[in-house]
């Protein structure tokens, strides 16, 4: 999506308008969970490279790449969600996303589609334990018979033990 597209989607991109249109989510897998973050946050889609590591850095956060002329940091969601030992391969993508104005890798075991979801479709968040901490869900979307997780990319790259992105201003 274009700097410009995105800018306009801001700027026009009030909850309520969102909210008639439905709102559009990029789908990727995690294990055998498939995960949904809101599409307007996706800068670009690569394939994994290797990273170059930061000492002392947590386990989640694989280190860095060069992207453009932008040091970008790279963190691997199977490792931050505690989904087992990560695996590397063809399939594997690293979602780049623009959040709070700062650039940031995710590695996925794969990105499956964009969907739109109306708001009837999309669930609460149950409080129970899951591998992800509730407070950065968004909710469950429902198609047919598949569910998604919705993540806040924003709440989630913005917490404290991410350590990646200042507090976004409320």
């Amino acid at each position: 999506m274009t700097q410009t597209a995105q800018s306009i989607a801001t700027v026009n991109g009030d909850k309520a308008d969102r909210d008639i249109a439905g709102q559009e989510y990029l789908a990727f897998t995690l294990g055998k969970e498939e995960y949904g973050i809101d599409i307007l946050k996706v800068q670009e889609i690569r394939g994994y490279e290797t990273v170059t590591r930061i000492a002392n850095a947590p386990d989640f956060i694989k280190g860095v790449v060069n992207l453009r002329g932008i040091i970008v940091p790279i963190v691997d969601m199977r490792i931050k969600f505690q989904l087992g030992e990560p695996t590397y391969d063809q399939f594997t993508v690293v979602i780049i996303l623009n959040v709070a104005g700062r650039v940031v890798g995710m590695v996925v075991d794969s990105v499956s589609d964009v969907t739109t979801l109306s708001p009837e479709q999309i669930k609460p968040a149950p409080e129970m334990g899951t591998a992800l901490n509730t407070d950065y869900l968004i909710g469950l979307g429902t198609i047919d018979q598949r569910m998604l997780i919705l993540v806040d990319i924003d709440k989630l790259m913005s917490s404290a033990e991410m350590g990646l992105i200042e507090k976004i201003a409320a």
